[in-house]
């Protein structure tokens, strides 16, 4: 049986994307076959599909991708199980993640998927498995985050800032807030207390001092950073904007880190854990995290999607539609 999927043969701009017919996948002993409602972007997407050599490297697939399926994000009901799958069963609700998001229909590890809340939509379950899990990750394992910290979320419109600034105002902490002048409003209303356009202002300068700096772009310099924290403060990057700024956080942050108290580094790629699925279900379902959904798109304009999310201005996340017309 075919079904309606986005593939991409060679890496290149969101013109490589193509929405073609392909085959039905069929769940393997220990995943879950799942009809998609909605799927959300990122920008490991975007990695995946533009290719710079280093990704090539770390991926595979030096001159083409050796798997040419995209999108992680899903949300959707359960078709059919796998013979050792025991927790789920056909017409359940999920979301997660898995390879080939960007498709009428995916297989996902049963481990890597949970039940939907009943009062939480697909676009809104969608958005959410590797935002989540990064700001979680990020915030609680690498930051050490506690209550009554003053955290600043650097990138803070962004579809991984939006969810760490409701994280962190959750977890009890004085939020401040970087991003453009336009998306101010925006980031107060998500909770922050706090904001700052850096169009502006530049947060490192101003004489401000910070417990936990999470800083979902990457995009300042291991020194700026350090002048920001506060003198036992912790500096986790989720994200960066180019390979030599990345390098740079790799080989300096860790020998800066040895000089004083001031801890600046790398969280890398967060993993997709049961447990945090878990913990992420429930923000959802109690209201404490509210997804920020900026654009949606049908099946067939996913090359357009991404290409929105290729501007780097993104509020929020970007979701994909499968209940739309994909025709």
């Amino acid at each position: 049986m075919l079904m309606k999927a986005i593939v991409f043969t060679q890496y290149g701009p969101p013109e490589v994307l193509q929405f073609i017919d392909v085959e039905k996948p069929a769940p393997t002993d220990n995943q879950v076959l799942v009809k998609v409602h909605a799927a959300s972007v990122n920008p490991a997407d975007w990695h995946r599909m533009t290719a710079p050599l280093v990704g090539r490297l770390i991926m595979g697939g030096l001159f083409k991708p050796k798997d040419p399926r995209l999108g992680s994000d899903i949300a959707g009901t359960v078709e059919a199980v796998g013979r050792n799958v025991t927790e789920f069963k056909p017409g359940d609700e999920v979301f997660g993640a898995c390879a080939g998001g960007f498709a009428e229909y995916t297989c996902a590890h049963e481990t890597r998927v949970v039940l939907k809340p009943a009062n939480v939509s697909s676009e809104a379950a969608a958005a959410t498995p590797v935002v989540g899990c990064t700001a979680l990750q990020g915030l609680r394992d690498f930051g050490q985050i506690q209550a009554g910290q003053k955290v600043l979320i650097n990138g803070a419109s962004g579809g991984v800032g939006t969810f760490a600034v409701q994280l962190a105002k959750s977890l009890g902490a004085e939020v401040t807030g970087v991003c453009s002048g336009r998306n101010l409003d925006l980031v107060r209303s998500i909770g922050a207390d706090h904001v700052i356009d850096y169009t502006r202002h530049d947060f490192t300068r101003n004489g401000q001092r910070f417990d936990l700096i999470y800083d979902a772009i990457g995009n300042r310099s291991v020194f700026d950073i350090r002048r920001a924290l506060s003198p036992q403060g912790i500096c986790v990057v989720a994200g960066f904007t180019s390979v030599p700024r990345l390098i740079e956080l790799m080989v300096l942050g860790p020998l800066m880190s040895k000089v004083g108290g001031k801890k600046i580094g790398s969280m890398g790629i967060a993993k997709i854990t049961k447990a945090d699925l878990t913990a992420i279900k429930g923000l959802l379902e109690t209201g404490k995290v509210v997804p920020v959904i900026e654009k949606r798109y049908p099946l067939s304009e996913t090359a357009e999607a991404m290409r929105h999310l290729g501007t780097k201005h993104a509020r929020g996340k970007i979701i994909i539609d499968l209940d739309r017309n994909t025709k």
